[in-house]
């Protein structure tokens, strides 16, 4: 194929790869988001693997690609390219394809059963855009017993590993069957981990005055009788709700036996619940306050730059 004829075709294709960015984009306006393409670091923290294995040579189903170590930003959720200035390192790559060039390897993190690009981001979205299904790829595999499917969205990926969190706290402790509450739900991962710790050290403080050690059920029912619903309770009384609207009363919990620590430890062990959940919806109240100040002045000042 003559040069002129490639870089005419790398032109056509790249702009046909844009254009799909674009309406993409347009599509998912109100929720950008989910046009986004997915971080390597954010799921990472979501599935936080034990530890690292080389798994070398692999086949890889493109369509188990679903985001990238470094450039998530340059990308669409379905690697399509977000900016013109991706287009000359975009175009070698196509060229090299029409060519029938053989490329290097891609270099893959797997995580769930899900792929993430450590190198060769722009190989991706040729390959995407030219409907390529299977692709060359070195990979390195992070352990983690949460099995994902596929998704182009972080936020379905983040439900999935908040499902598999809470099937297994539950599980594991019977925690539904001991308190007949089944709504103990959670926006961030890892918080089970925390309630378990919260039962455990209560159950501790429990044993101190006794000769027998109580079992974990009886520990997990005092925990949620004594501690976890009257500090709900207190929260509900106060309407702390209504400023958190997207967490749930659970994560609200968490927030406030923080809050509260911090309190005790200031103040000593006689702060009261109430007086915690007041003085935590005043401050959070005032910071919020000065957060939208501090907006107001900053678009002002960028307003005014412009």
């Amino acid at each position: 194929m003559a040069q002129s004829l490639i870089s005419s075709q790398t032109d056509e294709d790249f702009n046909k790869a844009r254009n799909k960015a674009l309406i993409n984009e347009i599509q998912h306006l109100l929720n950008p988001e989910e046009a986004t393409l997915i971080s390597f670091t954010d799921i990472k923290k979501m599935l936080r693997p034990k530890n690292e294995v080389y798994k070398g040579m692999q086949v890889v189903p493109i369509k188990l690609i679903v985001g990238s170590e470094g450039r998530y930003k340059d990308f669409d959720n379905h690697f399509f390219p977000k900016s013109n200035f991706l287009k000359a390192r975009w175009e070698r790559v196509d060229s090299a394809v029409l060519q029938s060039i053989t490329l290097p390897p891609i270099s893959l993190y797997e995580a769930g059963g899900l792929f993430f690009v450590r190198d060769g981001n722009h190989r991706v979205s040729v390959a995407k855009m030219k409907g390529q299904e299977y692709i060359d790829a070195e990979v390195v595999s992070l352990q983690s017993e949460i099995k994902l499917k596929p998704s182009t969205s972080k936020k379905n990926i983040l439900k999935q590993v908040l499902n598999y969190e809470k099937r297994v706290f539950y599980s594991e402790t019977n925690f539904g069957d001991i308190t007949d509450y089944w709504c103990l739900d959670f926006t961030t991962p890892g918080q089970y981990d925390v309630i378990y710790n919260h039962i455990i050290t209560h159950r501790y403080y429990i044993n101190m005055d006794k000769t027998d050690e109580i079992p974990f059920e009886d520990a997990a029912l005092s925990w949620f009788t004594n501690v976890y619903q009257p500090v709900i309770q207190a929260l509900e009384a106060n309407h702390i709700k209504r400023i958190f609207k997207h967490r749930t009363v659970s994560d609200m919990y968490i927030y406030l036996i923080k809050y509260w620590d911090e309190l005790k430890q200031k103040f000593g062990n006689d702060f009261s619940l109430e007086a915690a959940v007041k003085d935590f919806k005043k401050e959070y109240t005032k910071n919020r306050l000065f957060s939208k100040i501090k907006n107001i002045f900053a678009k002002k000042k960028m307003s005014t730059k412009s």
